[in-house]
């Protein structure tokens, strides 16, 4: 009988790819999925690193696992807190059995061996067990993946990034940005579905999307809001057409505010999907650039309102860090007057969270941490009464949808996993586009019924490729 596994992933859209990638190999290894961690031979957690509350969150769930896994059952910590903390890491927890960073095999190398690839040991210590991680050369961007089962599925593009804002220290454990090639990433999107019409949405991740391939190209600078937009010779509005003539809906997730021309956004919105998912991080000019990021809150709405004149339905999701060190009164009032006027649909509150080795870490004005917690409900309050308005407009409305699950889809707006979702009739076959009227909403999420005259059949449109937009 094969050997089980389980991978429970944290973190972002990054890291489920990311397990994606493991789930292939392992099953090259000969492992099968188990129903359950309890059952499974050897339970993987793809841990996230990027702020303490995840790193908490992914050593609460090592320790729940460990203590929930059947005897004998092998525990391996991997993602980023096994790369960023490595050796730390390992003995914090004595129950773990195998801490593998990045490119570390979770099976002792066997496939990889099989395939002629070089496996080289690389000495790992768990408390007082000495083991050996054998360090493949393979890169996980490039794994092989299973087909998806979803009628969606996220494809990572390119690995780190060259940013060097103050807060992260994603670059020092994920490195410099390393794209992948577009024909990697083509044939990737085919073997997920593309090809076969069997995949109805691909939501492009990286840490800094609108960056794709700059990193080895010559001669391509990265553009700028204040400059010319520069046509179809980017690197990532090239791919953002390539991958929309194979699917449906093409998304993208994590775009750098500064480097947003116009021809992305034309790019953008040539796909059917006029979606903005915008890094902002704040709107004080004094305090970005504090962060080390460029822009501020006048420029950004000029942004969104130029975008809002060429498609009036377009929808914005964006994310904030409250209580940077030097985050004044000001800024905050500044903060809470923007997010009045922007009317993002979908708004992610942080508090700021000191990481070791950054910029911010050693930075003076730190903020009580009482003053934060007070400032991140100001801001949620405020958003998610513009969240529900905007929700409350689409009722009586007809819109499309994708049909993720029994009973469960969403239209362009929603970002799967992310955003809200749209309640609609169970009967309605996974992976279809059928046109609904909305009929009530309830915060992020709304309701739906088929429209009238449409029958549940759906979208003529639905296997067509790219194109259309209800």
């Amino acid at each position: 009988m094969a050997e089980r596994y389980w991978i429970e992933t944290l973190g972002c859209p990054k890291n489920q790819v990311d397990s994606d990638k493991l789930v292939g190999t392992l099953t090259g290894d000969g492992f099968e999925a188990a129903d359950s961690p309890e059952e499974a031979d050897l339970v993987v957690v793809n841990t996230c690193a990027f702020i303490e509350a995840a790193r908490q969150e992914s050593i609460d769930t090592v320790l729940t696992l460990a203590d929930t896994r059947r005897d004998g059952a092998r525990l391996v910590v991997t993602g980023c807190m096994a790369e960023r903390y490595g050796d730390e890491l390992a003995d914090a927890l004595p129950e773990v059995d195998l801490v593998a960073p990045f490119g570390a095999s979770l099976t002792a190398g066997a496939h990889h061996a099989a395939h002629g690839q070089e496996v080289v040991p690389t000495p790992v210590t768990l408390g007082t067990k000495p083991l050996v991680a054998p360090v493949p050369s393979f890169d996980l961007l490039n794994l092989p993946r299973p087909r998806s089962s979803a009628p969606w599925a996220y494809v990572k593009v390119a690995e780190g990034c060259d940013r060097n804002c103050g807060f992260c220290a994603i670059p020092s454990f994920r490195g410099k940005q390393r794209s992948r090639s577009t024909a990697s990433i083509l044939t990737e999107v085919d073997e997920l579905g593309g090809s076969t019409g069997t995949l109805s949405e691909v939501v492009l991740v990286a840490q800094d999307l609108s960056s794709f391939a700059l990193d080895r190209s010559t001669g391509r600078t990265e553009p700028r809001l204040d400059g010319p937009a520069v046509g179809g010779n980017r690197p990532i509005v090239d791919l953002v057409a390539a991958v929309s003539a194979r699917v449906r809906w093409t998304r993208l997730l994590y775009l750098y505010p500064s480097t947003l021309d116009d021809a992305l956004v034309e790019a953008i919105l040539a796909t059917g999907v006029p979606y903005f998912d915008l890094s902002l991080q704040h709107v004080s000019r004094p305090l970005l650039k504090r962060m080390r990021r460029r822009g501020e809150g006048d420029r950004f709405l000029d942004r969104i309102h130029s975008i809002r004149s060429s498609e009036p339905t377009a929808a914005f999701r964006s994310s904030f860090i409250v209580g940077y060190p030097g985050e004044t009164e000001e800024d905050h009032d500044r903060l809470l007057a923007w997010i009045e006027e922007a009317q993002l649909d979908w708004v992610g509150f942080f508090p700021f969270s000191n990481e070791a080795g950054t910029y911010a870490a050693d930075l003076d004005g730190q903020v009580p941490e009482e003053l934060v917690a007070e400032r991140i409900r100001e801001c949620t309050e405020l958003q998610d009464g513009i969240t529900a308005r905007r929700r409350e407009d689409l009722i009586g409305s007809t819109v499309e949808v994708l049909v993720d699950a029994p009973g469960e889809a969403r239209t362009y707006r929603e970002a799967p996993e992310i955003d809200g979702i749209v309640s609609v009739p169970a009967h309605l076959p996974v992976g279809s586009f059928v046109h609904v009227v909305v009929t009530d909403a309830d915060g992020p999420d709304l309701s739906a019924d088929v429209a009238v005259g449409t029958g549940g059949a759906p979208s003529s449109l639905a296997a067509t490729g790219a194109g259309g937009r209800a």
